[in-house]
């Protein structure tokens, strides 16, 4: 019992709940910096939030905000991520849609997403994501890739 213990013990207290990262198209549409906070001490619920931007004829902003959950794998550092997020953003009649408005026009993206996540012992995490987009003009299938720094 005091195995057990001192065993989860020091797998907690090795658990970094911070993480600061990069991601290729995924939840910020198309490249975004992001800050993720798990909230136990523990692999479990977690929150991000991030700024990204993609340019199309104008540069535009998007700020992917998500609550996610970690599902941990036999394999040591290794993790299941399933997450439900929002994007705003705003369109310029291109990728997501037409628009008739020539300024563009704001809407939200329902993002939920699935992926495999991975933390190694340098501190670093990687993870590739399914993140499809969900928004007024329907469904599109989307990926995402992630590398950063735990803290």
């Amino acid at each position: 019992m005091i195995t057990f213990w001192l065993s989860s013990y020091r797998q907690n207290a090795a658990f970094k709940q911070n993480d600061l990262y990069i991601e290729a198209v995924g939840n910020g549409l198309f490249s975004s910096l992001n800050y993720e906070l798990q909230i136990t001490k523990s692999p479990g619920p977690g929150i991000r939030s991030g700024v990204g931007f993609y340019s199309d004829h104008a540069f535009y902003l998007t700020l992917p905000i998500a609550i996610n959950y970690f599902f941990p794998l036999k394999r040591p550092s290794s993790f299941i991520e399933a997450a439900m997020g929002i994007t705003p953003t705003r369109i310029d009649g291109k990728l997501f849609g037409k628009s008739d408005n020539p300024i563009g026009e704001h809407f939200v993206n329902f993002i939920p997403s699935l992926a495999y996540r991975r933390h190694t012992t340098a501190d670093v995490m990687w993870k590739i994501s399914l993140s499809p987009v969900i928004n007024k003009f329907g469904f599109v299938p989307w990926l995402g890739v992630s590398i950063g720094k735990r803290f």
